[in-house]
């Protein structure tokens, strides 16, 4: 990918793409992302794709650097409920489907958004192809691709969380910001973790889909949100981080828990809906956690990276503790 650049000087360069080392521009700073040294200068025009990226802007303060977020139809419902509802009133919602003219329009000098979180090949919207018109480009990191197709994730999901607070920090002149809020992350987590029994059950992810369900693997944030509240993560062998799965599959991993996502996916669109499918499905009648009615909802903003999840880890290991 061409990602080791100084942006400064695509924009001096008129999109050319030239390559220096990012020492070389003193106005820039150096992260990783997804494996890359990318060299930024402060960005001043933000444009974030997806309701947890956009909350990690919030959180650290950024709403001021802006120029506006796209969100999805299906995420207005956690925009109402987000702690940071008064930011999203106040920074322009810029439409539901991010494009390179959306964000040429809003005059972009930088884009947060990740795989399957707004980059696509299929709709040619790439952080390549955004590079090419001298527009900065930051990934999820939650999101990152891992050398295996598309499969996505480095690392583990707080973990990533935790990365891109420290980088966004950096990127942003905001280091003190991102180390307090990771600290108070870390403690919320740990408080947590007291709640936690002996017994751990098997815990299934359900996001969408009747055919073949929809869930998380290892690398997407449910699978810390189950873990560190005391349950096990019965796709957490997938090195991935959401992707689709076989009935067949649920049924011979036998959760005890089902832990819905509350999002208006197109087939199912409430948890309710989720849930009296879960329970009229015939293969998965004889499932402890149908048999039992356990079920726990948590809404999409808190299972997908964003500052929601150590929050979601406290509730959800309330319910296990309680149940």
């Amino acid at each position: 990918m061409k990602r080791l650049i100084a942006f400064t000087m695509v924009l001096l360069t008129a999109g050319c793409g030239a390559r220096i080392e990012p020492t070389a521009a003193a106005d820039t700073v150096t992260v990783t992302n997804c494996g890359q040294q990318v060299a930024y200068p402060k960005p001043s025009r933000v444009v974030t794709n997806d309701t947890g990226i956009t909350e990690l802007m919030f959180a650290l303060g950024l709403g001021d650097r802006m120029a506006g977020y796209v969100i999805g139809g299906g995420q207005a419902k956690d925009v109402e409920t987000s702690p940071w509802k008064a930011d999203f009133e106040r920074v322009p919602n810029l439409g539901e489907q991010i494009t390179k003219e959306l964000v040429q329009g809003a005059k972009a000098d930088f884009v947060f958004a990740g795989w399957n979180y707004g980059f696509s090949e299929s709709t040619g919207f790439t952080p390549d192809a955004l590079e090419d018109l001298g527009i900065a480009t930051y990934q999820l990191t939650e999101a990152c691709r891992n050398g295996v197709g598309k499969q996505r994730g480095i690392m583990p999901p707080l973990d990533a969380l935790y990365t891109d607070l420290r980088n966004l920090g950096r990127v942003f002149g905001v280091e003190a910001k991102a180390e307090e809020l990771i600290a108070g992350y870390r403690k919320q987590v740990a408080d947590a973790e007291e709640l936690v029994g002996r017994k751990r059950p098997k815990v299934f992810l359900y996001d969408s889909g009747l055919d073949q369900p929809f869930t998380s693997g290892r690398n997407a944030a449910p699978h810390d949100i189950i873990g560190k509240a005391g349950g096990d993560n019965i796709f957490g062998d997938l090195d991935d981080s959401w992707t689709t799965v076989g009935w067949e599959a649920v049924v011979a991993r036998n959760p005890d828990v089902v832990l819905i996502n509350d999002y208006a996916d197109g087939q199912a669109t409430t948890p309710d809906e989720k849930r009296a499918f879960l329970e009229s499905y015939q293969p998965l009648e004889d499932v402890p956690a149908i048999k039992d009615k356990r079920f726990f909802v948590l809404p999409y903003a808190a299972l997908v990276e964003s500052p929601r999840n150590p929050a979601a880890i406290e509730a959800f290991a309330r319910f296990l503790a309680g149940s």
